[in-house]
């Protein structure tokens, strides 16, 4: 039974590519384990970016067709996605060697350090990066496991999802949409925001009061969101945007272009940001940092330098005038986020959405409606294409042009255009000097290239 992170030296993971394991894969590289795995977008004589990275890192990249499972496996590693019927599940099984999945494991590493969760169903990657960073340059050698690739790192050739430092802390992100959660016993928990996104409010509401309760130290909520200022501790170590009743709040926030200047207890921030969220996130991590020992003067310096991650309103550039910013929002609040965030930046707004799975969408399609047409100007526009489909027995009974159809009955600009690979085409009129084209979308791999297509072509 593995237990403790030294019950194991050789692990393999199935489905080693994907963002979660790829991170854990790199850091139990880091600290001297051997790491090897497969991946089913792993072909022989085929290249793989993230293969490639993995194996830079020292770690054995296979076909998913069993060859790297032997008997000197000591522990196998799967993602929720992966089920009972893979082949490489039942080699494992027949030799005998534990199976855990990725959540369980973090725990496990999370066990061996003084760990700071992130938490909230909004923002965990962007927050833990800042947090990162700073306490990078207060020279404290964080670790970090994270759901998305800090620019800082991936500039070195990385993937940039993991780093291993030599100091005490690891920075994580507890995932609220598998249960997970509730594994984790941190030193730190912070918890940013509770939204409808996975599961109903109820759930959300039992899964983070379990998260607090696990807590074994401080335990930082977000003063700004009515659900998550429910379970503050003390609100004296919270934090907030122009939030009275946090000990950390967010006053005289001002957004100019793509920098953001704001003050929390009396330092001044800048960031080159966007919107409102990005304040509470570096609030959330100024927060965390200030209460082990940073001092603010410090956050302020790192921040100031802080380089953003993937595909977090990804500023892909500037071209006829038209700005193009790619983003990972994929549920109703981080678009109607998103949309509000790129506003200040242009006269027009023109944003375009791929929705992900068609149980997501259909259970959040009021809520699609709802937060998206509240964020829209009359001026701008949202545009969607068809529901993005990984495979698998999902019921095809909804529609991206049901979300549209919505936000038109609400007044708003909103068009389908099925197919993705004709949205530049379609949209060249309009892209005139002063609009700002987002694009939105997340779990479709092909995305990024899609985004960058996009911009070289405008």
């Amino acid at each position: 039974m593995i237990k403790k992170i030294e019950d194991f030296n050789s692990v393999f993971f199935i489905g080693i590519a994907g963002v979660g394991m790829s991170a854990i894969a790199q850091y139990l590289k880091g600290i001297g384990k051997k790491v090897s795995g497969s991946d089913r977008y792993f072909h022989a004589d085929e290249f793989n970016k993230t293969r490639e990275q993995l194996e830079n890192e020292g770690i054995e990249c296979f076909v998913q067709n069993g060859s790297g499972i032997t008997e000197k496996t000591d522990l196998i590693v799967v993602s929720t996605a992966i089920e009972d019927t893979v082949f490489e599940v039942k080699k494992a099984k027949e030799l005998g060697i534990p199976i855990i999945k990725r959540s369980e494991l973090l725990a496990i590493i999370a066990e061996s350090k003084k760990t700071i969760a992130v938490a909230g169903t909004s923002g965990k990657s962007t927050t833990s990066a800042m947090l990162y960073q700073i306490l990078l340059d207060a020279k404290l050698n964080p670790s970090i496991i994270s759901g998305a690739g800090l620019t800082s790192i991936i500039k070195t050739g990385k993937i940039g999802n993991a780093a291993v430092g030599k100091g005490e802390w690891l920075i994580i992100e507890a995932d609220e949409s598998d249960g997970s959660i509730v594994q984790y016993q941190p030193e730190i928990g912070l918890l940013l925001n509770i939204d409808k996104d996975h599961q109903e409010i109820d759930e959300l509401q039992d899964l983070f009061t379990a998260f607090k309760n696990n807590t074994r130290g401080l335990f930082i909520v977000n003063q700004s969101n009515t659900l998550a200022k429910k379970l503050s501790a003390d609100s004296a170590h919270d934090f907030g945007f122009e939030n009275n009743s946090a000990g950390y709040s967010a006053e005289n926030f001002k957004q100019s272009g793509l920098s953001l200047t704001f003050k929390v207890k009396g330092e001044k921030f800048e960031m080159n940001s966007l919107g409102q969220h990005s304040v509470e996130n570096a609030t959330a991590a100024i927060a965390v940092a200030n209460q082990i020992g940073v001092d603010l003067k410090i956050c302020a310096e790192s921040l100031a330098q802080y380089e953003g991650i993937y595909r977090r309103h990804q500023i892909l550039g500037k071209k006829n005038g038209v700005w193009v910013i790619d983003d990972y929002a994929h549920n109703p609040a981080k678009c109607a986020a998103s949309i509000k965030a790129c506003q200040p930046l242009a006269k027009k707004v023109i944003a375009w959405f791929q929705p992900h799975g068609y149980g997501p969408t259909r259970f959040l399609k009021d809520d699609f409606i709802e937060e998206i047409s509240a964020a829209l100007r009359p001026q701008d526009e949202i545009w969607m294409s068809e529901i993005f489909y990984a495979g698998g027995t999902a019921v095809k009974d909804i529609s991206a042009n049901d979300l549209i159809e919505g936000i038109k009955n609400n007044g708003k600009n909103a068009y389908f255009i099925e197919n993705r690979n004709n949205l530049l085409k379609t949209l060249q009129p309009e892209l005139k000097e002063g609009t700002l084209l987002l694009l939105m979308g997340a779990r479709d791999p092909s995305l990024e290239l899609f985004c960058k297509n996009i911009f070289e072509n405008l």
